[in-house]
């Protein structure tokens, strides 16, 4: 496989277990600085470690959560229990990781984890529940809009039948007018 190979397959499974909007992110703040280093995470950990077959994402993703509670990188330990969504690791999966941390690497070093865990859980459910409340804000609106014009198209409906029976009235009378002078007409000539 050539780097460039690497490289595109590691983009590809680290836009999928991370997320578009996090990559997009990375990517846009890459300088000279970093860039040999964005490189080289993303054809090493994601086009060389996380794209190999025996392990599954979920797998993975567990893997990877206790090996950075264990290390104390809670940053990192945040990012990927978010990117649980994208992967299929479950709360109860990661909770199960957080105990062999606390036996394998200490106490300590779960604790914090755990502490950091249990915050992005909230703040995903949060970010989920608001993002519910929009959608359903949004589907309330384009139902009222659709009410609106349901509304507006029976007025107008009721409008052009008014309008056709004005003129209906108007026609009926204009019938007797000149039915009412013919009438007179044929009296006179008697």
């Amino acid at each position: 496989m050539t780097d460039d190979t690497r490289y595109a397959e590691g983009l590809a499974v680290r836009r999928a277990v991370l997320g578009e909007a996090h990559v997009a992110r990375a990517s846009a703040n890459v300088t000279a600085f970093d860039a040999d280093f964005q490189r080289f995470i993303t054809e090493g950990a994601w086009g060389s470690v996380w794209s190999r077959p025996h392990f599954s994402r979920r797998e993975r993703s567990v893997v990877t959560l206790a090996l950075l509670a264990a290390l104390g990188h809670h940053e990192e330990v945040a990012l990927h229990v978010r990117a649980t969504a994208n992967t299929g690791a479950t709360p109860e999966d990661v909770a199960e990781a957080m105990l062999h941390v606390a036996v394998y690497a200490g106490v300590p070093a779960a604790n914090s984890a755990i502490r950091i865990v249990k915050q992005t859980y909230a703040a995903m459910a949060a970010e989920a529940a608001e993002s519910a409340m929009a959608a359903e804000a949004a589907e309330s609106a384009m139902a009222a809009e659709a009410a609106e014009s349901t509304m507006a198209a029976e007025a107008a409906k009721d409008a052009v039948a008014a309008e056709a029976a004005k003129d209906a009235v108007a026609a009926e009378a204009a019938k007797d007018a000149v039915a009412a002078e013919g009438g007179k007409a044929a009296e006179g000539e008697g």
